[in-house]
């Protein structure tokens, strides 16, 4: 743990600092004697029994000793908006206030949910409930239009405190929503700095260091200016982002208001500095003095990021303002971290994020000529200790503000006033849909073991307590979430995937991709061979492979082998059989993970290729390679386990089960997960003793034979994998049907599937042949995302997108259905329909790509002759032009179909492409069985937030992999083993615990151990001794 290495004075030498050792104790007397001022004038200002505020924080207090009803209670609150019905709200409460948890509740909430379940009451008391949500809503957010924000901000003013107005919405979902956000703002930037100019002066809330400050204040997201708002893509984020910042901040100015960007989560933080920063020095707003940038001081770059902010401030020569807060999405970014095996970006406990803090205040006060300080916080010691030092510097009081968030510690915000210290309120404004997460998370706050008002204001803790300087606790109460590993093999841990809001990981894959083009234009293009034995044949004629990006550009020559040749590469692998059994499962084992240790070294490289040969995107390319990696280390951990013996010993007998491989296996892999498929298959056959013939997929055989390579780099003995290209209806045949081949593994389309299946039938009984052929197949599937009249349509669209569209729909798991309740079947089309327009179609090799080419012209003409014959089946809600790239690539933009009979092609076929049906259903079970009923049942997923919904998705949902509330694409080795059944497959799933049982024969060998009455005894065989 950081906190055990971390200490208080390496934390407050954090920043570069000019305070001498006295005078940091002067500066902490100071800030006691300040704290304790201020609380006391707070305790003396506190919310009584009648004040709204009191209740919340007596409901606070009491949710925090019952997380279980404190999750319960919060969720119903987020889905509160969408219970319009008094019926759906009455079966919501009853969900998530069970009879158990309703014991728990305080009298008068419990007599008041009681009511709302008995009988004529049920709908009043219903809506009481809502309405109650609602008025809490309302007391953290300022209205639901700019007139009523504009009411809330002139009682701030009549209470001598300035304001930020801050329009609800963050990372929208398309950019139709985005214009409509600016838009917002601009017509908020046009009516209320009139309005404002005719308020009386306050000279408590208008001075400000150089002047009057504008009395119209701003808060803005970026994410809320651009959809496709990504790290990944930082010159196009920039590009779209200012187009829509700049006439905004042009009307600021022009009005006479300011501006100040919001910072969100880490993974966009160095983005939004970069904007702020580049658009802060164009020449029309370099002399502005009414702009400013939030710093979260919980995030660890902030020892990095706030000296480079002021050393470019220098450099502008105006200052600017800085919001420094602690941060708001603590639980977000360590569970997103730990989750995705990244390095967690926050302070791991809270005392580090108040040091830091601390020093930061510092810093930015001793800047204060460049940076302007905002301090924004309701924990007293940090305001105090930002006082103190303010004070020491002999910094006059319009340097600095206060700031705190609406329909929070209005006691805290008139002590503050009263001392003399300017105050802004944060304030919230617009719809109560995106409202719900923000006041999600102010009920967090409230209810957070670590919150000063709880602990100031409802929990009475001493001052000697409340006012201690930041130190590590003996029991931290904020602990970083663990991934749990039961269920995995020992030591197996998922490669996380890449960063690309990194520059440096960014800059690694576009050099990658910048060796590719280069490498193809000196070299020229590769003529993939047979190797057969270890020794490689390209006297073949050849099919030409070209990149489906830009399809004049040649790739490969990819060698075209009679059938002959499958019977000599099973043949030699037939041979080797004998010594690569015999090498034993450590060694094995140990070849398994030097090849994930040459795939992990040629990672980029090996994505770029990707991008190459099947117009892989950038995510998508990196994901394919994370996930081989994964192949070799989990089933190289599975492999050990498995080598154990089971024994079942008795007296005078023992008992042993073993596996031993099956022998010749043939593995057949498709292109659309050209790496890591093929790894997993193959490694997964010879990490248990087989001997393999690869055979790759036409449109994916460069890549195919560079994972040959990095095996037999690693140790696997030459006769031990063949490699195979070639045309599968030419060669595949004599692969299935060698007498010698003991099982194939094969993902591919159904029809070749089944085909495989009756050949290897017919096979097996025919003479040479020495055994029944074992089958693994994965067919593919009709995925459906459910869309319940509950669910954050918001969140499902952004999950359906992806799962729809991610690497062009060319996924087994993709979602081709979408099924719509139809209660919110217009709302989610009305939102559906603007965000796929949204996503950029283009190369796979630029990292702003969100949709890709098709894998080749034969995949793009039956991709569109489906379309076509969508347009008789039903209505065409959206069709994205892909423009001049049809010209360029196999490119086809994403088409959506609406009122689609879930009978028709377009309900019941698959596509493998970008194609999404929706389908319309009367309720959740009708909607079920319209998901249940295709002969597919590989992926499903259900956006519900009714927790008898989601019951019923995971008892009755027909899929191999069910996916609550999330994307239905990128299931994980290990965490969600994939594969279906009914026709999307036969065998076990892949990157599962039982995935390798599928490769062995299992051997019993029970041997009697008694002897004319005499066997050998152990002291587990529970005989009694002599003596």
């Amino acid at each position: 743990m950081h906190s055990e290495q971390q200490t208080l004075a390496t934390m407050a030498g954090l920043f570069p600092c000019r305070l001498s050792p006295q005078a940091s104790a002067q500066i902490e007397a100071e800030t006691q004697r300040i704290g304790r001022s201020l609380l006391r004038a707070s305790l003396a200002a506190e919310p009584t029994r009648i004040s709204p505020e009191w209740w919340v924080q007596q409901a606070a207090e009491w949710a925090t000793r019952d997380d279980d009803l404190k999750v319960r209670l919060f969720r119903l609150v987020d889905c509160m908006p969408m219970l319009d019905d008094p019926q759906a709200l009455d079966r919501h409460l009853r969900e998530y206030i069970t009879d158990d948890v309703l014991e728990r509740l305080p009298t008068g909430m419990r007599t008041a949910l009681q009511a709302a379940r008995s009988g004529i009451l049920a709908p009043l008391a219903a809506r009481g409930v809502r309405a109650a949500t609602l008025v809490q809503a309302r007391r953290f957010i300022a209205g639901t239009t700019p007139r009523e924000a504009a009411r809330a901000a002139l009682v701030q003013r009549r209470a001598h405190r300035g304001f930020t107005l801050d329009l609800l919405g963050e990372a929208v979902t398309s950019q139709t929503d985005a214009d409509a956000y600016a838009l917002a703002y601009a017509q908020l930037l046009e009516e209320l700095p009139p309005v404002a100019a005719g308020w009386a002066a306050d000279p408590k809330v208008d001075d400000g260091p150089d002047g009057a400050l504008p009395r119209v204040n701003l808060s803005l997201k970026l994410s809320a200016l651009d959809s496709q708002f990504d790290a990944i893509d930082p010159p196009g984020s920039t590009e779209r982002v200012l187009g829509r910042l700049r006439p905004l901040l042009r009307l600021a100015r022009r009005q006479g208001a300011q501006v100040h960007v919001d910072m969100e989560s880490h993974a966009t933080k160095e983005l939004t500095l970069a904007i702020f920063m580049e658009v802060a020095m164009e020449e029309e707003f370099r002399d502005w003095r009414n702009f400013g940038i939030v710093i979260q001081a919980y995030l660890r770059d902030t020892v990095r990021d706030l000296p480079a902010l002021a050393a470019w401030a220098a450099r502008r020569g105006t200052p600017v303002w800085v919001r420094l807060v602690k941060g708001a999405y603590w639980d977000y970014e360590t569970i997103h971290a730990v989750a995705s095996g990244w390095p967690v970006p926050v302070w791991e406990e809270k005392w580090q994020t108040d040091a830091c803090y601390e020093a930061a205040t510092t810093f930015l006060l001793e800047h204060a000529d460049l940076l302007r300080p905002a301090l924004g916080s309701h924990n007293l010691r940090s305001l105090a200790h930002g006082m103190a030092v303010a004070d020491h510097l002999g910094l006059p009081r319009q340097m600095v503000e206060m700031q705190m968030l609406y329909g929070m510690g209005d006691a805290e915000k008139k002590a503050v006033t009263d001392a003399g210290w300017r105050m802004r309120v944060y304030m919230p404004y617009g719809q109560l849909v995106p409202g719900m997460a923000y006041l999600v998370r102010r009920l967090l706050e409230n209810s957070s073991n670590d919150s000063f008002l709880r602990a100031g204001f409802v929990q009475h803790l001493p001052a000697e307590t409340l006012f201690r300087a930041p130190q590590p606790h003996e029991h931290p109460l904020e602990t970083l979430p663990v991934a749990v590993a039961a269920g995995l093999p020992d030591g197996f841990r998922n490669q996380p995937l890449t960063d690309f809001a990194c520059a440096d990981e960014r800059s690694r894959m576009s050099e990658a991709i910048a060796r590719r083009r280069s490498g193809l234009a000196t070299r020229g293009a590769p003529t993939v061979p047979v190797v057969i034995d270890g020794r490689a044949v390209s006297d073949w004629p050849t099919m030409a492979r070209y990149d489906p990006s830009e399809s004049a550009r040649l790739v490969a020559s990819v060698c075209l082998p009679p059938a002959s040749e499958a019977a000599r590469a099973v043949e030699a692998a037939a041979a080797a059989l004998p010594a690569w059994r015999d090498a034993g499962a450590l060694h094995r084992v140990a070849i398994l993970r030097r090849a994930a240790a040459i795939i992990r070294h040629h990672r980029t490289d090996l994505a770029a290729l990707q991008g190459e040969e099947v117009g892989k995107p950038w995510r998508e390319a990196d994901a394919d390679v994370a996930e081989a990696i994964d192949f070799c280390e989990y089933y190289a951990a599975a492999a050990l386990e498995l080598d154990r013996p089971r024994r079942v010993d008795v007296p005078g007998e023992e008992n042993s089960t073993c596996h031993i491989p099956r022998g010749v296996a043939v593995v057949i892999a498709p292109w659309n997960f050209p790496l890591a498929i093929l790894a997993g298959m193959t490694t997964a056959a010879l990490v248990t003793g087989n001997t393999v013939v690869m055979k790759p997929a036409e449109q994916s055989s460069l890549i195919g034979w560079r994972l040959h390579q990095i095996l037999l780099e690693a140790g696997v003995p030459a006769g031990a994998l063949s490699f195979l290209p070639g045309r599968g209806e030419e060669v595949g045949p004599a692969l299935v049907s060698h007498p010698l081949t003991a099982l194939v593994a094969f993902t591919g389309s159904r029809s070749v599937g089944l085909e495989i299946n009756r050949r290897a039938a017919d096979a097996s009984g025919r003479a040479g042949s020495l055994s029944v052929k074992r089958i693994l197949a994965e067919l593919g599937g009709k995925n459906a995302i459910i869309i319940d009249d509950d669910a954050d349509l918001d969140d499902a669209v952004v999950a359906v997108v992806h799962s729809a569209f991610g690497f062009q729909g060319q996924k087994c798991s993709a979602c081709s259905r979408v099924i719509v309740l139809d209660r919110v079947y217009e709302q989610f089309v009305e939102k559906l329909g603007p965000a796929v327009l949204s996503l950029r179609v283009g190369a796979a090799a630029d990292p702003a790509t969100r949709i890709g080419p098709l894998v080749d012209f034969e995949a793009r003409d039956r991709v569109l002759a489906c379309i076509e014959s969508g347009r008789q089946q039903a209505r065409e809600l959206v069709r994205v032009d892909v423009g001049a790239l049809s010209t360029t690539g196999c490119f086809v933009g994403p088409t959506v179909f609406g009122d689609v009979d879930p009978e028709s092609p377009l309900g019941q076929d698959e596509f493998f492409g970008p194609v999404l049906a929706v389908i319309r259903a009367r309720d959740f079970r009708s909607a079920i069985e319209i998901a249940n009923g295709t002969s597919y049942a590989l992926t499903a997923g259900v956006f519900s937030r009714s927790p008898a919904n989601l019951d019923l998705a995971r008892a009755s949902l027909e899929a191999g992999n069910v996916y609550l509330n999330r994307g239905i694409t990128g299931a994980l080795v290990g965490r969600q083993p994939f594969g279906g059944y009914r026709l999307s497959g036969v065998g076990s799933k892949a990157g599962g615990p039982d995935y390798l049982l599928q490769f062995t024969v299992p051997r019993t060998i029970t041997e009697n151990t008694l002897r004319r009455g005499f066997a050998p005894t152990r002291p587990a065989d529970g005989i009694p001794r002599r003596g």
